[in-house]
């Protein structure tokens, strides 16, 4: 039975792979990379941030520190998300669905948390949590289910209890393999994991609020 619910945000809740993929070629780019790989972003999206600025510098060599990248990084996204990175479709209908049957819920992210509170509050959601949750938290990220079992701590719940809603398999694996319920959310950033994600997931929906129908 689930009791609570565990919500990704970037691709999850909010359409913003996108902006992390324009964003990783902007940095390069500025770097002196003019051709960074395609497959760049899709390797950063696995790590913290400060894995991702290590990366960036070990591979190609920049001349600059670990907080010089995180702080450009966090300068050239800002705007997005303090002004333009929508919701994704059916977010507001799927959290007064749960308000009404008193199912808490809140955010495991492992993006900036001034990005993160930004976006929430821009649209109205941040107030509504009972938890947000960020690499500024767990560093670790979720490769590691320290965060996950903190959020299902927050709400006094069991992790069999709590269903996480995700769109990278990496941490639908961290999900699964922890005992929590599982449900896979499509997003064009992980296309290519698709069948992955619909093997390993408990439940997978094209669009996040059908979760509505196992609830």
């Amino acid at each position: 039975m689930i009791k609570g619910v565990i919500f990704d945000l970037d691709g999850t809740i909010i359409d913003s792979m996108d902006v992390w993929y324009k964003t990783d070629r902007i940095f390069l780019q500025e770097n002196g990379i003019d051709n960074p790989p395609e497959d760049i972003s899709e390797r950063v999206k696995k790590l913290t941030v400060d894995k991702s600025a290590e990366l960036f510098i070990n591979e190609f060599g920049l001349k600059c520190t670990v907080e010089y990248v995180i702080k450009r990084i966090e300068e050239i996204v800002r705007h997005e998300y303090f002004f333009n990175i929508p919701l994704k479709s059916g977010v507001p209908e799927l959290l007064d669905f749960l308000d009404i049957r008193n199912i808490p819920y809140g955010i495991a992210t492992v993006t900036y948390k001034n990005l993160a509170e930004a976006v929430l509050k821009r649209h109205g959601i941040y107030d509504r949590l009972k938890f947000l949750l960020t690499v500024a938290d767990f560093p670790q990220g979720k490769k590691n289910p320290d965060m996950y079992l903190k959020c299902a701590e927050i709400m006094g719940l069991s992790p069999e209890n709590v269903l996480i809603a995700e769109d990278s398999l990496y941490c639908i694996q961290t999900a699964f393999s922890t005992g929590f319920l599982t449900a896979g959310i499509y997003d064009r950033s992980s296309h290519n994991d698709r069948e992955n994600i619909i093997k390993i997931s408990d439940y997978y929906f094209n669009e996040i609020s059908e979760i509505t129908g196992i609830i």
